[in-house]
């Protein structure tokens, strides 16, 4: 199964990164996602949105917090000396340019057979030579 995603809101979000709620996405109360459903809905003022990854959907999965329960930000680790050195080797690095792009041939049809004609010009159904 493959996951097809659509834009809202949530692609702005950074992953792992508490952003006010109110900030983010202003709209009606709601639950933290840490206190249950038995809890008071909390205003979005008091709320924070952290956008986790998910392990089979690249576009991940928001959740909201209290200020209580708010996740510490997951930061990316440093690269070491030799690390950073690999990196700026591979920025240098000439990349190959693109293939050109071929613009798409119109569609030619056989005055005769109405069957689309090949690059060649000649119909493949009555041999008919088409200009």
């Amino acid at each position: 199964m493959q996951i097809r995603n659509s834009s809202d809101w949530r692609d702005a979000l950074p992953f792992e990164l508490p952003v006010p709620a109110a900030e983010a996405m202003p709209g009606e109360p709601t639950r933290c996602a840490t206190c249950g459903p038995a809890s008071e809905p909390w205003p979005r003022e008091g709320l924070w949105i952290v956008k986790h990854r998910h392990p089979t959907n690249p576009a991940g999965f928001v959740r909201y917090y209290c200020a209580e329960h708010k996740p510490t930000p997951k930061l990316a680790p440093t690269p070491s000396a030799p690390e950073r050195a690999r990196r700026a080797r591979a920025a240098s690095t000439p990349r190959t340019p693109a293939a050109p792009v071929i613009p798409p041939r119109e569609a030619v049809l056989c005055p005769d057979c109405f069957v689309e004609v090949p690059p060649t010009g000649v119909c493949g159904m009555c041999g008919q030579r088409v200009a």
